[in-house]
C-alpha cells in the first residue's frame, strides 16, 4: 500500500526538563504510559470537557512532537504557552511541515528513516488507534510518499477513525463522542488534566450517547452534514464521505431503538446502515431502558 503525504497536518516539538508533567497536567492521553514508537490520540480541552483541540502526539528524543491539523496549529500553541508559566519547557513550531502515512508494507519500511529532531520517534510512529483495528500504520514528519489522500481517507472511514473538521466540530464534542476512551487518547487513572472531571463524570455514569458509526448505502452517499434521521427525527449527523461509505457521529440510543422496530435510517432520501466499529467493543441499545442501564 502506498505511502500518503498529508499536507494540512502541523507539527509542535516541546522539551525539556518538565515537559512530561507539563503536558501530563493538561491533556487527556497518558503521556507516562506512551511506548517510545507509539503515536497516541489526545486533546486539549475546556474545562466544560469538550474538544478544544485534537492531535496526535509521539516520543521524540527527550520531547514530545504533536501532530495536529495546520489550522489549529498556531492557537493550540498560543493556549499551551498561557499554561507554561514558569515551566522548564520549550515550546517551537517543527523544522518539518506536513505528516507522512504509511500502512502496510510502506509501514515495515519507515522504521528505517529518521525525521528532523533525529528522533527514535520520527522514524515511524505506530497510531494507537489503527493498531486498535489490527491495522499497523506509522506517521512521519515530513513528505516521504506521494500516495493519494483519498487512499487515507477510504482507510479510516472503513476502520471507523474520526478526524476533526470533517466528523466533528471542535467544542462541539467530548471525547466519548469520537471514541477517545478506546484508541488510547483518554486515560481516567493518571490525574487531573483540564476537564477532566467532566469526562470521568460521564465514563462513571456511563451517559456517552454519541458515538462514531460507519455508514454505508446502496448508492453514493450525500455530502458532509448531511442529517441522518429515523422517521423525521435527528440521529446524527453525516461526516466523511467516500461513495457509498461514510462515518457519522449519531445518538447510538436513538439508532438502535430504531434499528430495533425495523424503522428505516436515512441520510437525507438515502436508505442507509449504521455499524459501531468492531474495535470498540460497542453494541446498539435497543431501547431507551438499556441506554440508561
Amino acid at each position: 500500500m502506498p505511502a500518503v503525504f498529508l499536507k494540512d497536518r502541523s507539527l509542535l516539538f516541546i522539551s525539556g526538563a518538565e515537559a512530561q508533567s507539563f503536558l501530563q497536567n493538561l491533556i487527556t492521553t497518558d503521556i507516562a504510559a506512551l511506548g517510545a514508537d507509539e503515536a497516541r490520540p489526545g486533546a486539549l480541552l475546556t474545562p466544560q470537557g469538550k474538544i478544544l483541540f485534537d492531535f496526535m502526539i509521539w516520543q521524540d528524543g527527550d520531547g514530545y512532537m504533536i501532530e495536529t491539523d495546520a489550522d489549529q496549529r498556531d492557537s493550540m500553541l498560543k493556549r499551551l504557552t498561557m499554561y507554561k508559566l514558569r515551566a522548564a519547557v520549550t515550546l517551537a513550531p517543527s523544522t518539518e511541515e506536513g505528516v507522512t502515512v504509511a500502512w502496510g508494507e510502506d509501514a515495515e519500511d519507515s522504521q528505517g528513516v529518521r525525521g528532523s529532531q533525529g528522533a527514535r520517534g520520527s522514524q515511524g510512529a505506530r497510531d494507537s488507534r489503527f493498531a486498535k483495528a489490527g491495522v499497523t500504520l506509522t506517521r512521519r514528519p515530513g513528505k516521504h510518499g506521494d500516495g493519494a489522500e483519498a487512499l487515507y481517507d477510504a482507510l479510516r472511514i472503513s476502520h471507523g477513525i474520526v478526524t476533526s473538521g470533517s466528523d466533528f466540530a471542535l467544542q462541539d464534542a467530548f471525547p466519548h463522542d469520537v471514541l477517545m476512551d478506546f484508541n488510547g487518547g483518554l486515560s481516567f487513572r493518571k490525574g487531573c488534566y483540564v476537564g477532566q472531571e467532566v469526562v470521568s463524570r460521564m465514563q462513571h455514569r456511563g451517559t456517552a450517547r454519541r458515538r462514531v458509526v460507519t455508514v454505508s448505502a446502496a448508492t453514493d452517499l450525500p455530502g458532509t452534514g448531511t442529517e441522518i434521521t429515523a422517521a423525521g427525527k435527528p440521529v446524527g449527523t453525516l461526516g466523511s464521505v467516500d461513495g457509498g461509505n461514510g462515518l457519522a457521529i449519531v445518538r447510538i440510543d436513538r439508532a438502535g431503538a430504531a434499528m430495533a422496530a425495523g424503522t428505516p435510517l436515512l441520510a437525507g432520501d438515502t436508505p442507509v446502515s449504521l455499524v459501531l466499529p468492531a474495535w470498540s467493543g460497542l453494541v446498539f441499545p435497543a431501547s431507551a431502558d438499556e441506554a440508561s442501564a
